[in-house]
């Protein structure tokens, strides 16, 4: 049997799925602010079909998109962390890190703060060379984010598979982040907190 990761940040926790996560997770799908950057709001048994597969992918692999959870209360917020993206990008295969969160938790620097256990995970403990991460060129919060996150612009803007050919969202910008960058990142980051 596979051993699943979780992992603690100051704040947060990242781990496996719940049946009590669906609900929740149906509400932020339902959210049109939410899925503004994807084709559409999800009904109720798309969401939890969302869910079932990436809980279903942690359980075989160990890692995935973990739920998210707030340490203080306990509160599922969204998703965060790794997935191979099972559609053509101009990098297949690759991995990616990615991030979903409740509208009322955005602009607290969770995404970044939990993506940032995540690529360490990746880099550290899965020993990956590359992770991406990608979104639509108008989708400047989450470029923010992989941007907080020390990730590169490839200027590698692609076509998504899955968006309709007539999509104002189908063009994406593609970022990275190498396993040298993140350990170089990481050293620059420690002898700061030394300093001070």
């Amino acid at each position: 049997m596979t051993d699943i990761i979780t992992l603690q940040t100051d704040r947060l926790l990242l781990r496996q799925w719940t049946p009590q996560d669906r609900a929740h997770f149906a509400q932020l799908n339902a959210d049109p602010e939410v899925m503004k950057y994807y084709p559409e709001t999800l009904s109720r048994d798309a969401s939890n079909e969302m869910a079932d597969k990436i809980e279903s992918l942690i359980s075989s692999q160990g890692w995935g998109f973990w739920a998210l959870e707030l340490k203080q209360d306990a509160s599922f917020i969204g998703f965060t962390g790794l997935h191979k993206p099972q559609y053509e990008l101009p990098v297949t295969p690759c991995v990616e890190v990615g991030w979903r969160l409740a509208r009322e938790h955005w602009g607290k620097g969770y995404a970044t703060e939990a993506g940032r256990a995540a690529l360490d995970t990746a880099f550290n403990t899965l020993q990956l060379a590359e992770v991406y991460s990608f979104a639509t060129v108008t989708n400047s919060p989450s470029i923010a984010v992989m941007q907080r996150l020390h990730m590169q612009d490839t200027h590698r803007n692609f076509e998504h598979p899955v968006m309709p050919s007539t999509s104002p969202l189908r063009e994406h910008c593609l970022y990275k982040i190498s396993h040298e960058q993140w350990l170089k990142q990481h050293n620059k980051s420690n002898k700061s907190n030394n300093n001070n």
